[in-house]
């Protein structure tokens, strides 16, 4: 039987996890959107899908604890081929997000999701107005489609906020039910 060595941090609702920074290789090392996600998938992961209240503390309080100034997220804004002309989608600063990982659409930003008691996006940035803002289209063009966790950038508490792709940022990782599924299908006795 052979062992895929996953880097598994801690355990929560059945899922591992892990903190690229808390990682001998990848300690202080940030990444763009797409090569976090990367990272993550290496190992039968995703970047983290903040589905629910309760997982969404679960980071925060990571966040805090370890003075972490900023992640990525599985959080993903659907401007790019084959999200055009999908009215469920518009206006897209409020209905066009979705958790790339699960391919799950993202309650609409104006609103608390549903089981949440606050919204979790920032209240202020750039623009000093509610997230998303796409501030950075104003500035150099460049759209603002990738969902990161923010630790007190705008003195907004920890938040989410819309950011361009190409910032680099560490990463919260979080098991893919997809890719372990395909993995352990494809490798008969593998333990991941």
């Amino acid at each position: 039987m052979s062992v895929c060595r996953r880097p598994k941090e801690f355990f929560f609702k059945g899922h591992n996890y892990f903190f690229s920074d808390h990682l001998v290789e990848f300690k202080d090392k940030k990444f763009d959107w797409l090569d976090g996600r990367n990272l993550c998938r290496e190992y039968c992961m995703d970047l983290v899908s903040l589905e629910t209240q309760e997982e969404n503390n679960l980071i925060f309080r990571l966040i805090l604890k370890n003075d972490v100034p900023y992640i990525w997220t599985s959080g993903r804004l659907c401007d790019f081929k084959g999200c055009e002309n999908r009215t469920d989608l518009e206006p897209k600063n409020l209905n066009g997000w979705f958790w790339s990982a699960i391919r799950s659409k993202i309650f609409p930003t104006n609103r608390i999701p549903p089981g949440w008691t606050y919204n979790p996006w920032s209240q202020t940035g750039h623009k000093k107005i509610a997230q998303p803002d796409n501030a950075e289209f104003d500035i150099n063009t460049t759209t603002e489609s990738c969902l990161a966790v923010l630790n007190n950038v705008y003195n907004d508490g920890i938040a989410w906020h819309d950011v361009a792709c190409y910032h680099e940022k560490p990463v919260f990782c979080e098991d893919n039910e997809e890719l372990l599924n395909y993995v352990a299908s494809t490798n008969p006795g593998i333990r991941l």
